[in-house]
């Protein structure tokens, strides 16, 4: 297994929420900001502030097979982007309460 593959199922593993963004993406200041506005901890990597950003977004596609981002992970389960992320509004404060965020 590749590094950028191991680091990304880490952060997946160890974090309630993983949000795997790019600073200058529109979608991925939408999700954090919907995730602020509900008050939830999570853990966001910017893909294009870190060295290896690259391989690990090629790796979250062999892990899930979605290579955008923001690429949302809650509970170690793969939610999706920013669009799936929304559609959960209603949803999301349980979700993020049960997965130990809120």
């Amino acid at each position: 297994m590749s590094a950028a593959k191991v680091k990304a199922q880490k952060i997946i593993d160890e974090n309630a929420v993983a949000v795997f963004s790019k600073s200058y993406c529109p979608y991925c200041r939408a999700t954090k900001s919907l995730l602020d506005q509900l008050g939830a901890k999570y853990y966001a990597i910017e893909l294009d502030q870190v060295d290896d950003g690259v391989a690990i977004q090629a790796a979250l596609m062999e892990i899930n097979g979605q290579s955008s981002v923001p690429n949302i992970y809650i509970k170690k389960e793969h939610i999706g982007g920013n669009s799936d992320l929304q559609a959960k509004k209603k949803e999301l404060p349980n979700l993020l309460k049960n997965a130990g965020a809120l």
